[in-house]
């Protein structure tokens, strides 16, 4: 029997060039505010972000695939976990600040798969939104500290998200996707399997 074509393929490779355009404006921002995150005093990885695209789904799982055995387990132990605090901490009402569990030892067990807003987040941008006013956010908390008294650097994620929202489209035209997706890393973990679908 002929195994079925992965039909993801053809659109990883583009997915790869744009998180390496998005790494390079990120980089170009960062080395403008002198803003790095290492010894960072908070930490991203313990904010709630949804995903929304199955092409970042499906390259995370990617990544997770070709970690050992041993880290699989005990990473998808710890997304088990992290569902259920942060099931508990919305029914206690209070805001969930709980660890990504990709994140080991400080640093990301997938960093070269992280999705694109764990490679946006931090900094200072803006953003132009179709038919609406554009807007800029000053970006973390940590980073409206350091970065202040600094000149202001013109960081556009624009061209990013319609670039990954033209890709999503296409996969799922192409895949005959429908169901939208909204998801943490934590609830994407839960669904990998380590045999391809």
């Amino acid at each position: 029997m002929t195994p079925t074509p992965d039909i993801t393929a053809p659109f990883i490779g583009r997915l790869k060039t744009l998180y390496a355009d998005m790494d390079a404006a990120y980089r170009k921002a960062a080395d403008h505010y002198g803003f790095h995150c290492r010894g960072c005093e908070d930490n991203c990885c313990l904010t709630r972000f949804f995903h929304h695209t199955h092409l970042e789904h499906r390259y995370l799982r990617e990544g997770f695939r070709r970690l050992p055995d041993a880290l699989r387990e005990e990473i998808r132990e710890r997304a088990d976990l992290a569902r259920q605090q942060t099931a508990a901490a919305e029914k206690e009402g209070a805001p969930p600040r709980i660890m990504c569990p990709l994140n080991g030892e400080g640093w990301c067990r997938l960093y070269d798969y992280r999705p694109m807003i764990c490679r946006l987040h931090g900094i200072a941008h803006e953003v132009h939104p179709p038919g609406r006013p554009a807007f800029r956010s000053p970006g973390c908390a940590v980073f409206s500290r350091r970065a202040a008294g600094r000149d202001d650097f013109r960081f556009d994620r624009t061209p990013f998200y319609r670039a990954m929202a033209l890709l999503e489209n296409e996969l799922r035209q192409a895949a005959g996707i429908t169901v939208k997706l909204k998801m943490t890393v934590a609830d994407m973990i839960a669904t990998f399997e380590d045999r391809p679908s």
